[in-house]
Order: structure tokens, then sequence, then C-alpha cells
């Protein structure tokens, strides 16, 4: 078998302690990249993602960039689409990446835009 990366070793250590604790709630799951930002709500359970935003958007595209800014926005857009839903609660799935900067931004706009984690 091959050696694990960190980051791959941070996302299954994250994803196992997740799968512990989570109780049917669905997942917020962030994705990252360098030059966009992505999440999205999804129901383990029927295998359904909820809700999804990302800095692809089509009314976002042209002014997101990969900041916080871009990210809070996401964070906002991403919590009104699972409100909106019927979805309060959920875990958020950091995936391998750090909580800081972009992904501590998307979290604390999603808790104001509703979402409780």
């Amino acid at each position: 078998m091959a050696k694990l990366s960190l980051f791959e070793r941070r996302r299954r250590r994250v994803r196992t302690a997740l799968k512990a604790r989570s109780g049917n709630r669905p997942r917020l799951s962030i994705h990252r990249s360098g030059r966009h930002i992505y999440a999205q709500v999804i129901d383990d359970e029927r295998g359904h993602t909820v809700a999804a935003a990302s800095t692809l958007d089509k009314d976002v595209r042209d002014k997101a960039g990969s900041n916080s800014a871009a990210a809070a926005d996401v964070g906002k857009r991403v919590a009104a689409a699972a409100v909106e839903a019927g979805v309060t609660r959920v875990v958020f799935d950091r995936g391998g990446f750090l909580f800081h900067g972009r992904v501590k931004a998307l979290a604390d706009a999603a808790r104001e835009g509703g979402l409780e984690f």
C-alpha cells in the first residue's frame, strides 16, 4: 500500500470522526482550490445533494476571486439554499483543509446564514 499524503491522512481522520458523531445530520462538505471554493450540503443516507454553492455560480463568477470575501459569500449562499430546503443542522466536513483563512470564512458565514454546527 502506498504511503498517504498528509492531506489524505487529515481527510480520512476528519471523515472518520464525522461519521462517528454525525447522528443522521447532513454534511456541509467544502473543497478549496487555488482559484475557487465549493460547498455542498450532502445527505449521506440518501446519497443526495441538498444544496450547493461555489464561486463558479453565474451571478458570483464576475466578482468572485480566491479570497475570504468570496468564500464568505459562498457560505451565505449555501446556508440560504440549505435553509430553504429545510436543513438547519449539519456537520462541517472540512476535508483535509486546515480550518483557517477561506475555510473559516465560509464556515462563519454559513453559521450567520442559519446553519448550526
